[in-house]
């Protein structure tokens, strides 16, 4: 590893590192992707990895190109002491609000957790049901602690996974390409096509 992106790593640690030094062992991370696109559903990950991991690469998910993001995932799997992953639907977004629908998923995804940290840090998130596990919520943490930058690359494949399965049902939407975000080119095929069955009705309807 170069030492500037050790450098980085460490850096990037820090948070942690305080952390840990006050006595804390077990320390997850979690992270959502998918809060702002017009289709498709948000997905929450948690991972709680090792105090010493130190993967080169890990970083803010939306910093790190998709190709890379696939190789991160498989490693971050292979070090993690634990993790879980929720997917949340459209229709539950339409029903109880984005909002909502990524703390129903946060929950979730504590419960599913098969060991629990003993402290959670959370990507800008507050009043949320952690199920008794104590929390910091932390403004842009994905770019701030290694947990949930790691937690951000599980959630961001995984969602773009689902994605680009939606585009071999869906292909004159183009999800492959935008992931169900507001571009230009949805926008154009949602006035052309309608909506489909994976669409937001609540964040779509001025397109229609």
């Amino acid at each position: 590893m170069k030492e500037k992106e050790e450098q980085r790593l460490i850096q990037l640690k820090e948070i942690e590192k305080d952390l840990y030094q006050k006595g804390f062992q077990k320390i997850g991370g979690i992270d959502e992707a998918g809060r702002g696109p017009l289709a498709g559903p948000v997905v929450v990950a948690g991972v709680i990895m090792p105090p010493d991991s130190m993967i080169e690469g890990v970083n803010d998910s939306k910093k790190v190109s998709e190709k890379k993001r696939e190789k991160l995932y498989d490693l971050i799997l292979e070090e993690a002491i634990s993790y879980s992953v929720a997917i949340i639907g459209q229709d539950v977004i339409d029903e109880i609000n984005i909002l909502n629908a990524t703390k129903q998923g946060v929950t979730k995804v504590i419960e599913e957790l098969e060991e629990k940290p003993d402290l959670l840090l959370v990507d800008a998130l507050n009043q949320i049901d952690t199920k008794g596990i104590s929390y910091q919520s932390i403004i842009k943490g994905d770019a701030k602690c290694y947990n949930i930058a790691a937690a951000s690359i599980l959630a961001k494949v995984t969602r773009d996974r689902i994605m680009r399965q939606w585009d071999e049902i869906y292909p004159q939407y183009g999800f492959a390409g935008h992931k169900g975000y507001g571009t230009a080119k949805h926008i154009q095929a949602i006035k052309e096509y309608g909506l489909c069955p994976i669409h937001r009705r609540s964040f779509t309807k001025n397109f229609i």
